[in-house]
């Protein structure tokens, strides 16, 4: 293998390095950041990772040669950590010695990736011929070094809609088999799955056991089996409860679904499914299918429209590199599939999402590529499955509004059950806003103007029922004319400008100024949007909301109208209704209902403005905004308790559910773990058990109060969590929570701690999605990763490359306006209390994963209330100490010490 002899440019926060194109001359050599910008711009450069590259040199016009598109083109659907170090090992090479060691690696790795397009042994080979014509049209700057290295093909390769496989129809799934699982039974399926040699774990064992009750026959209707299982970290759970799901998939024939809340935990699953069931069946089909919404898949229609001219520049790239993907992807999941996370990011565009089923305008079975669909075939196939991984969110829709009675969940497994609460109360949300409003109206109307795209209106998905049918072609007419009343495109500037057009746009620039006006900010930005109460308003604002609610209705008639025709169509088809077609129908019928509830539940918001409060809700008006910037305005509308439509929706029709989690309960009360779980509000007792962690936390982990770090003094926030991470040598997982004062924190930090080996990455700052951020600190024990809530869960970090968490202050809740509801119906400040131990028994399980982590969880609040404190694992030892204190107790774990686990002044019992 020969390295390419192109110049290679490298720079993080220590440094800029360029290697020149003659690679027996000077070598690599040190440079500054205007002479490497200049550089860039002169000739293009081997690079990694343009967007994080710009934003280290300031030069956001950046580019060049990246390595990360070639690695796209070549190895579709592979993994590879979007690093130096991730480059090297996925491509077998010498990992760089340091950063000035980077640019001669990426000469190599060019080199190796171009060599494997002259390998006969190139897996990948198929339609790489055919797409790099196209690249080459488009200008892509790997093409041409391409070019002479992929050889035509002898035949003309299959185009990507004709090499997909097809789904196909299957029958409909007999009823599940009622059958008891017996303890020894389940005992034995536990062993089979952890295997001979694996040690036994007494806590496992009985929570595998628990678990097992929950798949008994239902004794009544509408009563399932509920149990709430609180499995400390390290107990095993997942192996736990998929030993007496895969006994009873197999002895019931019955599907059981397994929800997360985090992406991470889905994969996770997935690969310890495969302890339980093959990858596939002899049928050839698969017994384990991982589901997902429309949205996180690809669109074939839009990806067709997108390589046919719907794409320019830059995205029309994007879209040939995601066609070579979709050709090798297993399931065509593009939000934590095999779809690289780093790959919209490399383009700065929203492609990624232009390319999935976001507005929900899928014409279903009047879509070319139908029988092709990923979505479709994962729905599909999870009708027959045994084990279907899903996510809290998709688990409520399915139950609410799910096309086939047949995929709609019966037995439940929640995994993450903590979040089960917050995933109801966005799910059964009401929300009438700029944003959603505008969907709507692109959704019944289709494009407008100059818009381009594949938007399609109801006429255009409908055509054919609007021939045939009379009726149905006066209520399609009808909607499209009434949709005109909702917001249009530049909506809210006009708003801004007084001008509003129609009774919806007049609405909302109701809703900004009274938010405005009630405003007690003074004007401060407090790093998130404007709100206020939906209560005492003027008699104009309900004047406008009544007027807001008949154009609505005026919407919605004519739906209901056409729906009923739809139904009509399908009871009595004419001879053109094809399978297909009655597909279609199907699909179109679903849709509606979906979008006549949500102007239903628009009306009912409305209706209320100016009465009096029902106490079942929480209404506020809002201006959403981001750094000043405003970017949606509405009204909303949340369940005081989101478990009572849970337990309508989910619970009541379902045989068993587990919910499942090792933070529950709080401290030693259950009351409040049963009143969030929503089964007291169908008249069922939760079966309740607790599994302790293994985990010896006396000696694996100390937690660490800082007293002397002020609270709101950003030069002494930045100087702490600097020393910290110098001291403990990287491998450290800061938790804010407020966005601003993380940026604060690492613009003060980055550059000191890069030049002393210890990269540092952050959510908000690196153009990286969270998925990959966390794959990058996990293959670097030098680095550290600073973060908001989304890296309090999920985040599975073990062994060196996580061995301090550092959390910058209390989570106090953020107080809004449904906060203050729920609070006063809670209980007050124990209300409160038990949010906050929720939070820091989260961010504490990052900490300890195994039996071999060490580490520390420092908090730096001066002023840390003791209440919490029974947040941490009982025996966990608890100091308050000075950030010097903190220092060395840190220092002594980072050098291989054993810490001091005596008691002393400061200890806390």
């Amino acid at each position: 293998m020969a390295a390419l002899p192109l110049p290679a440019l490298h720079a993080s926060h220590g440094g800029c390095w360029l290697r020149e194109k003659d690679l027996t001359g000077l070598g690599t050599r040190p440079l500054s950041k205007g002479e490497a910008v200049m550089a860039a711009a002169d000739t293009p450069l081997l690079i990694l990772n343009a967007p994080l590259l710009a934003t280290r040199l300031g030069y956001p016009d950046l580019s060049g040669l990246d390595l990360l598109e070639l690695y796209a083109f070549v190895h579709p659907a592979r993994f590879v950590v979007p690093t130096p170090k991730g480059l090297a090992h996925a491509l077998g090479l010498a990992e760089p010695e340091g950063d000035a060691d980077v640019p001669r690696l990426l000469q190599e790795a060019a080199g190796a990736l171009l060599d494997m397009c002259e390998n006969g042994a190139w897996s990948e080979r198929e339609g790489a011929w055919t797409s790099l014509q196209s690249l080459v049209r488009m200008r892509w700057p790997w093409a041409t070094l391409l070019t002479g290295r992929i050889r035509k093909p002898e035949r003309a390769e299959r185009w990507l809609f004709t090499r997909l496989p097809e789904w196909e129809e299957t029958p409909e799934v007999p009823q599940p088999r009622q059958v008891v699982l017996e303890d020894e039974e389940v005992l034995q399926r536990l062993a089979s799955l952890t295997g001979s040699t694996a040690e036994q774990r007494p806590g496992q064992r009985a929570y595998a056991v628990e678990t097992a009750h929950a798949f008994a026959p239902r004794e009544r209707s509408g009563r399932p089996h509920v149990l709430l299982a609180q499995a400390g970290t390290g107990i095993g759970k997942t192996l736990g409860y998929l030993a007496p799901t895969s006994l009873w998939t197999e002895k019931a024939g019955g599907t059981v679904w397994v929800s997360t809340y985090t992406k991470a935990l889905q994969r996770q699953l997935r690969a310890e499914s495969r302890r339980a069931w093959p990858e596939r069946r002899a049928d050839g089909t698969r017994p384990v299918v991982v589901r997902k919404g429309r949205e996180n898949y690809l669109c074939l229609l839009n990806l067709e429209d997108a390589l046919q001219g719907g794409f320019n520049g830059r995205a029309a790239i994007l879209a040939q590199l995601v066609a070579r993907w979709a050709a090798y992807s297993q399931d065509g999941d593009m939000i934590g599939g095999d779809l690289p996370g780093w790959l919209g990011t490399l383009f700065r565009q929203r492609g990624i999402a232009a390319l999935t089923d976001r507005r929900g305008e899928c014409v279903y079975a009047g879509c070319p590529h139908y029988r092709k669909c990923f979505i479709e075939r994962a729905t599909r196939a999870s009708v027959g499955a045994d084990l279907v991984i899903g996510n809290h969110a998709l688990v409520m829709v399915n139950a609410a509004r799910g096309r086939d009675p047949a995929s709609r969940p019966t037995r439940v497994v929640f995994d993450e059950g903590h979040h089960v609460f917050d995933a109801a109360d966005s799910t059964f949300a009401a929300a009438l806003t700029g944003a959603e409003a505008i969907e709507l109206r692109r959704w019944v109307i289709g494009p407008e103007k100059a818009s381009k795209g594949r938007r399609r209106g109801l006429s255009a998905r409908l055509a054919d029922v609007a021939s045939y049918d009379e009726a149905g072609a006066k209520a399609i007419a009808a909607a499209r004319e009434a949709a005109e009343a909702l917001p249009g495109d530049g909506w809210m500037g006009r708003i801004a400008e007084n001008a509003a057009s129609g009774p919806l746009e007049e609405l909302l620039a109701a809703v900004r100024a009274t938010v405005y006006a009630r405003d007690e900010s003074g004007g401060q930005e407090a790093g998130y949007g404007l709100e206020t109460e939906a209560a005492s308003l003027e008699g104009s604002f309900v004047e406008i909301a009544q007027g807001a609610r008949a154009a609505l209705a005026e919407l919605r008639q004519p739906l209901i109208r056409l729906g009923m025709r739809l139904e009509a169509l399908l009871e009595e088809p004419p001879d053109w209704l094809d399978g297909p077609g009655r597909a279609r129908i199907e699909g179109a019928r679903h849709s509606l209902t979906w979008r006549v509830d949500t102007l239903g539940a628009w009306e009912s918001l409305l209706d209320r403005m100016g009465g009096p409060a029902d106490p079942e809700y929480v209404d506020w008006l809002a201006v959403d905004r981001s750094e000043a910037r405003e970017f949606d305005i509405g009204i909303h509308r949340r369940w005081l308790d989101p478990m009572k439509p849970f337990a309508q929706v989910v619970l009541e029709p379902a045989h068993g559910v587990v919910m499942t989690s090792a933070t529950l309960r709080d401290g030693e009360d259950w009351a409040k773990a049963i009143a969030r779980s929503g089964a007291p509000n169908i008249e069922v007792m939760p079966r309740l058990s607790i599994h302790q962690s293994p985990f010896d936390y006396a000696t694996q982990a100390e937690v660490l109060i800082v007293t002397d770090v002020p609270k709101g003094d950003i030069p002494a926030l930045s100087a702490a969590f600097g020393r910290l991470i110098e001291t403990s040598r990287g491998g450290v997982l800061g938790l804010f929570t407020a966005i601003r004062r993380l940026r604060a924190v690492y613009g003060r930090i980055a550059d000191r701690l890069a030049r002393g080996g210890l990269p540092l990455y952050a959510q908000h700052v690196d153009p990286i999605d969270t998925g990959t951020l966390v794959d990058i600190f996990r293959d670097d024990p030098a680095a550290s990763l600073l973060g908001t809530d989304a890296l309090r869960d999920g985040v599975d970090v073990q062994g060196d490359s996580l061995r301090l968490v550092v959390m910058e202050q209390v989570p106090w809740p953020r107080p809004t306006i449904l906060h203050r509801a729920r609070r006063l119906a809670g209980g007050g400040s124990t209300y409160d209390d038990t949010l906050i131990r929720a939070k820091l028994a989260q961010a504490f399980g990052r900490l300890i994963r195994s039996r071999e982590d060490r580490g520390h969880f420092v908090v730096l609040s001066p002023a840390f209330p003791s209440r919490l404190l029974s947040a941490f694992p009982a025996g966990t030892p608890i100091r308050r100490v000075t950030l010097e204190e903190a220092l060395q107790r840190v220092a002594g774990h980072a050098q291989g010490a054993t810490a001091d686990r005596a008691e002393d002044s400061q200890s806390l019992s």
